[in-house]
């Protein structure tokens, strides 16, 4: 079952979509199928990453992506593909890194959800 969101919370997250490139949670497996070094960053609070991830994910919080992407992430233009519980949070990092000026940011719609829900690997 799908979370129910505040109204003013899903608007923002509409916004913040607009202007941000998505993939799904088959993309990215299918990419890693390939063999493909994908940089995977999980934009969760730091009890839901220790509780599980996605292989090979870093974390990053949403809530400090934006003060340490630059110290993590010094090129601008490398793909970064960020996720979330379901996808609306890593739209909004998404989005503020595009701010920053990242040219390759990639937010993961479905999520951390999408990505169990699939029964695909995690790790803790």
């Amino acid at each position: 079952m799908a979370k129910h969101h505040a109204p003013g919370f899903l608007k923002i997250v509409t916004d913040a979509k607009s202007r941000v490139r998505e993939c799904t949670v088959d993309d990215v497996k299918a990419r890693l199928d390939r063999g493909e070094k994908l940089t995977l960053i999980d934009v969760r609070e730091e009890s839901e990453y220790a509780a599980d991830h996605i292989p090979g994910a870093i974390h990053l919080g949403k809530g400090v992506i934006e003060r340490d992407a630059e110290a993590r992430f010094p090129d601008p233009h490398a793909e970064l593909i960020l996720y979330c519980g379901g996808g609306f949070r890593s739209a909004l990092a998404a989005d503020n890194l595009q701010k920053m000026g990242y040219t390759n940011v990639i937010s993961m719609d479905g999520g951390h959800r999408g990505w169990k829900e699939r029964g695909l690997p995690l790790e803790k």
